[in-house]
């Protein structure tokens, strides 16, 4: 799966908001049957996702990925029953307290491609790996778990509610030291296991000068992509995302003066650079052709 920047999450039972997400610039929809749609509305949900999905089948421009109710759920195969036959590009594994569970989530989606006719390995797993207690003692689990895990993320929410949190931010609004914790055990553990390290989502979305700064400590960090709950965060998250065209030119004289100087240490600009130099720099390059084919 090409890495994506952006992916916008859309309530499965708004036609209104569908309709919209349609017209967001967000690399990728998450099409959500979980935490957005009220139990009485998760079987009308799972229609108007299997029609959207059915409805909008080049995703060259944008994926459709679609958030599945826990796999410890009831519902969860019901999700999956009534949505792969749409072929998403993903399924977001929400709750997940280990790679055991995204194990069994490829075991379903292997059997329901197989009798709704989509392409076997096609769509792919999102693990959000840090929702459960147990989660947090795991996140290194993932590594060759199973050939379809493509990205993992982490939340904010449901982990410290489910450990009897008052609140997940500290005193000077910053996020408290289990969150800081789990989201970068997260990022170790996606990196790990050769998948994107995506971050996740900012509630508040009418700030926007301090979400892009939350977006640029982001992707220093090592995360690759963001995912938004408002479609006027989509912009920033694909603009601070995105390598400016200074960090570009700069990747690749650090890779050019690697080709030159044979070595596994260069000069550049006054300084020495080595081999994690030369790493950081193919990846900025790798994400600006990904970035440049989603235009």
């Amino acid at each position: 799966m090409t890495a994506l920047r952006s992916m916008l999450f859309v309530p499965g039972d708004s036609d209104r908001k569908l309709a919209k997400g349609s017209q967001s610039p967000a690399d990728a929809l998450v099409l959500d049957l979980e935490d957005a749609v009220a139990d009485s509305r998760t079987a009308i949900a799972r229609g108007m996702v299997l029609d959207y999905l059915k409805s909008h089948p080049d995703r060259a421009r944008q994926q459709l990925w679609v958030r599945i109710n826990p796999i410890q759920s009831p519902k969860a195969l019901h999700d999956l029953a009534a949505i792969v036959p749409g072929a998403p590009d993903a399924v977001m594994l929400p709750k997940a307290d280990d790679s055991r569970h995204a194990v069994l989530l490829d075991n379903y989606l292997t059997a329901l491609e197989v009798s709704s006719g989509v392409a076997l390995g096609r769509i792919k797993i999102i693990a959000v790996a840090t929702e459960t207690p147990a989660s947090v003692f795991t996140l290194g689990s993932y590594q060759g778990a199973t050939p379809r895990l493509a990205g993992m993320t982490w939340g904010a929410e449901d982990l410290p509610a489910a450990l009897g949190a008052s609140t997940n931010r500290d005193p000077d609004g910053e996020l408290d030291l289990t969150c800081r914790l789990v989201r970068t055990l997260c990022l170790a553990g996606a990196v790990a296991a050769g998948v994107q390290p995506i971050d996740t989502v900012a509630p508040n979305f009418r700030d926007l000068d301090a979400f892009a700064e939350e977006c640029r400590a982001s992707r220093r960090a090592g995360f690759t992509a963001k995912m938004a709950i408002h479609p006027d965060q989509v912009p920033v998250i694909n603009r601070e995302f995105t390598p400016s065209a200074e960090e570009i030119e700069f990747a690749r004289r650090v890779v050019q003066a690697f080709a030159d100087g044979g070595t596994g240490t260069v000069a550049l600009d006054g300084k020495m650079l080595d081999m994690p130099h030369l790493k950081q720099a193919r990846r900025v390059l790798d994400l600006a052709i990904a970035a440049d084919k989603r235009r």
